[in-house]
Parts: C-alpha cells; sequence; structure tokens
C-alpha cells in the first residue's frame, strides 16, 4: 500500500469505482514516526489502489507549515482535483479547515468534510454559527460515529454515518476460551486518554493474579508518560508494566496480539481505531464509556465498559473476564463479528460513491 505523502499525487492505472481526482486535507504524519497513520492516509492509498488519484496534504511537521501548506496546495494544485476532502477537528483545527474551505469555495472546488475527535460537539455549542456555517458551505458531510451524527445534527440536518475502517484481513484472529492476565493498552501517552489509570488498574489485581504483565505502546504526547511511569512505580507494579514506545501501523496487529485484554482507559472519544482493531484481532475489550464508545461496545455482549477514572469498576470488568467461565469466549467472538461490520471492502464503495456524486454536482464526471 502506499504511504501518502504531502503535494504527492498518486495516480495507478487500470478500473476503479472513482476516476477522478482527489484533494485529501489532513494529517499525513505517519512516515515521521510522530503519529499513528491516519484514516485519511488510509483513504488516499485506497483510491489511488483503485484506479483514482489522490493529492494529499500535508506532512510538514510544524503546526503552521502545515496550515501554510494545506491552503496553498488547495489553490496552486485547483487544475489538478475534482473534489477535495478535508478533516475536521476542534479548537485550532478547525480555524484550518474554515481558511482550507474558504480557498476551495475561491477556486470553485466541491468538497465533503469528516468530522472528528470527542471534543467537537463541545466546540460546536461554543461556535454554533461558524459549526453551522462551514456544514453548510460543503457538498457532504460525513461523521465516523452515532455518537457525533446524535450530537452534531442540529447543526446540519443530512449528516452521513461513514465509520472509520479497518483491513480486516490484517488482524489474525484468536479467540479468547480462557484469557491469560496479560493487558494491552495502545493509545498515545495523552492526558485525554488517561493512561496513568491503567497501572491502577494492574495494581488493583496484582495480589489476585500474580502473573498479571501489563504491555503499554504508544509515543509519549504530553508530561502523562512521565506521570504512569511514576505511578507504576508508587504503585509497585512498574515490574509488571512494559513500555514499548511508538509503532508503525503496519505494526499493531502484532502488538495486540501481545495479550489478551485491551484497555482504553480515555476520558474523551469518539470512534476509536484501535477498540476496532483489538476485536478483529480477538481481545477483549475493557473500555471506559465515553462518548461515541458505548455506540460500538454494548457492554457484556462485545466487551465490557467501565465509568471514566474508575480504576476499580476496569479492574472489575477484568477480573470477570478471567473469572466468569464462557464470558471472555463469547465477547471475543461478538468483537470479531463486530470489527467486520467496518472493513474496508464495506465502507469504500460508499467513499467513491460520495466522490463520483460530489464531482458530478460541479460538473465533473468521473
Amino acid at each position: 500500500m502506499i504511504t501518502a505523502t504531502a503535494n504527492q499525487d498518486h495516480r495507478k492505472a487500470g478500473a476503479g469505482a472513482f476516476r477522478g481526482s482527489v484533494l485529501m486535507v489532513g494529517n499525513f504524519l505517519s512516515a515521521h514516526g510522530v503519529a499513528s497513520r491516519q484514516v485519511c492516509e488510509e483513504l488516499a492509498g485506497r483510491v489511488a489502489a483503485h484506479g483514482g488519484g489522490a493529492i494529499t496534504t500535508s506532512a510538514k511537521l510544524g503546526r503552521i507549515e502545515r496550515f501554510a501548506d494545506m491552503v496553498s496546495t488547495a489553490w496552486l494544485r485547483r487544475h489538478d482535483y475534482d473534489v477535495a476532502q478535508v478533516d475536521v477537528f476542534s479548537g485550532s483545527s478547525f480555524l484550518w479547515a474554515e481558511a482550507v474551505c474558504w480557498t476551495l469555495r475561491r477556486a470553485g472546488k466541491p468538497y465533503i468534510l469528516t468530522l472528528h475527535g470527542g471534543f467537537l460537539p463541545r466546540f460546536f455549542a461554543r461556535w454554533p454559527r461558524r459549526g453551522r456555517a462551514l456544514l453548510a458551505s460543503a457538498a457532504r458531510v460525513t461523521v465516523p460515529s452515532r455518537y457525533l451524527l446524535e450530537r452534531l445534527v442540529p447543526y446540519r440536518e443530512d449528516l452521513i454515518l461513514l465509520p472509520n475502517a479497518i483491513d480486516l484481513d490484517l488482524y489474525r484472529f484468536r479467540q479468547r476460551t480462557a484469557p491469560e492476565p496479560h493487558l494491552v493498552w495502545l493509545r498515545a501517552f495523552h492526558r485525554i486518554y488517561d493512561p496513568v489509570m491503567a497501572p491502577r488498574v494492574v495494581a488493583l489485581l496484582a495480589g489476585e493474579f500474580p502473573g498479571i504483565r501489563l504491555t503499554m505502546t504508544g509515543p509519549a504526547k504530553d508530561e502523562s508518560f512521565d506521570q504512569t511511569r511514576k505511578e507504576a512505580q508508587r504503585l509497585g507494579v512498574d515490574d509488571r508494566i512494559r513500555f514499548e514506545g511508538p509503532v508503525p501501523k503496519s505494526a499493531v496487529p502484532d502488538a495486540m496480539q501481545s495479550g489478551d485484554i485491551y484497555l482504553n482507559t480515555t476520558t474523551v472519544d469518539n470512534m476509536p481505531v484501535t477498540v476496532l482493531e483489538a476485536m478483529a484481532g480477538g481481545l477483549c475489550v475493557v473500555s471506559t464509556n465515553v462518548g461515541g464508545v458505548p455506540y460500538l461496545i454494548e457492554d457484556g455482549v462485545n466487551g465490557l465498559l467501565a465509568p471514566s477514572g474508575d480504576a476499580a469498576a476496569m479492574a472489575g470488568a477484568v477480573r470477570r473476564l478471567l473469572t466468569e467461565r464462557g464470558l471472555a469466549q463469547s465477547i471475543s467472538l461478538a468483537g470479531r463479528e463486530t470489527a467486520g461490520q467496518y472493513d474496508w471492502n464495506t465502507i469504500l464503495p460508499r467513499w467513491f460513491d460520495l466522490f463520483t456524486s460530489a464531482a458530478a454536482e460541479n460538473g465533473v464526471s468521473s
């Protein structure tokens, strides 16, 4: 699969569902090893692999440089693409999206917005006029979760639910019938994901399960990495926790297989791809019940849920998986079935339909 980079025009001969060219605006940073591979990067590669063109921006490391690259690419490459797809987040990134979309309108190009992030409903509530104006300007607006759909439909009624996707074939499924007390945590070390909670869960279970261990994988984004290590030391479980650092997207399936139970300790979430990846591999997922997670996980069916910040409740959920006969086996299988609903083979044709219909409205045939 191709790795999308800034200002690179990917084209491949052969039949494809969308034969035009798409400008894809988002963070294409995984090649630098500073972020996990984003959905926009996966989408760009698959568009190109099916015969379409994917112009991507931006892979610039600096925030200002990346913003300038997005805007300049939208204008300078305006004769090279038929439709644009723009990722939209809250905070300063929303300003970037506004500027890029203003440029696209000046260029006479239709665009599709893709809304991301558990903070976005809060941002729209604070800036409703800006939110409505941006959404109204787009040919189409997609959201990856029912959570965002329900929270943001007051700002535009015809939002399109188009979930994040994974390549199911990359994830070797191993059904957990009798799981070991081997836990996996795979996110960025950032305070919104509450990594400090993970060693607290281990400490609460260590006396009952002497073999318990935890593998924590991901890049350090703020002070929470050091705080997590200090908390593990304070609780006396640092010898039970292995910190692996960041891994490339291609290594995630193997990283998931280092344990049987996946912990998602986040305080804010939308449509976490890592949860889908854990499910695809057969891990039993224990997650906080924040944001869009309860729309993905049905408690007791394809995972177990606990309140945000409640280490005792999360430890109790892990205990259930390790002690209740048949629970882990049923959750593992149901999780894989859930992940199957988000395979690229199902999601990609819907993207092609969106690109085609948006381009057609602008007089472009594909």
